[in-house]
């Protein structure tokens, strides 16, 4: 199993009040072609858990609670990060897009269709602002990652908030990034961990 190193994640400064471009051009909306649908959440936990060790989360996807000790770098994976690790991601004010496309059961994407909306939601991350907390090395804390436990097509995840969806719908999607980011209990665009390409579990 690959060791992993602890990356110290402790912060008391509070999450900022609006950020450059927060919620730019309205509310988060549900529906649409994609049947947006919108969750929300609170008092979740903040504790960290052992590396790799089974987590239940109530949201699918989840929305923040009970994490492992390091963060996935915030970059698009070609293997799944599990849950643990990107919500520790959440916590740091990441927004985080996943996807299933064997979901919903039933109708799954064929490869062509998978990657091109993969494709497309990585267009949509490229075209985002920069996160005034973050370098240009790495412009703003987003994860782009499959999850084999998603139960929709997509779903959009930020600290306390979600979104889930049955396609890629780059307008609500833009919209929820643009009000959630940055809005972690800990504002923080520190390197996390890339697992050296390879799945860390």
């Amino acid at each position: 199993m690959l060791a992993l190193v602890a990356l110290c994640a402790c912060s008391s400064e509070p999450a900022p009040t609006d950020p450059p471009s927060h919620g730019t051009g309205g509310a988060d909306e549900p529906g649409g072609a994609c049947n947006a649908q919108l969750t929300s959440a609170s008092g979740l936990g903040q504790s960290h858990v052992s590396a790799c060790s089974e987590l239940d989360y109530p949201d699918n996807p989840p929305l923040g609670g009970d994490h492992y000790p390091t963060w996935a770098a915030f970059q698009s994976y070609s293997f799944p990060v599990p849950r643990g690790f990107w919500v520790h991601d959440l916590e740091h004010g990441a927004v985080v897009f996943t996807y299933n496309c064997s979901a919903p059961v039933g109708s799954p994407a064929s490869e062509s269709e998978c990657a091109g909306e993969v494709a497309q939601v990585q267009a949509l991350i490229d075209s985002l602002p920069q996160d005034p907390k973050c370098s240009a090395a790495t412009p703003r804390r987003v994860v782009l990652t499959a999850d084999p436990l998603l139960d929709v097509r997509w779903g959009v995840s930020a600290w306390g908030f979600g979104l889930r969806a049955d396609c890629v719908d780059e307008q609500r999607f833009r919209q929820f990034y643009l009000n959630h980011f940055a809005r972690g209990p800990e504002d923080l665009c520190n390197p996390g961990s890339d697992f050296g390409g390879t799945p860390p579990c």
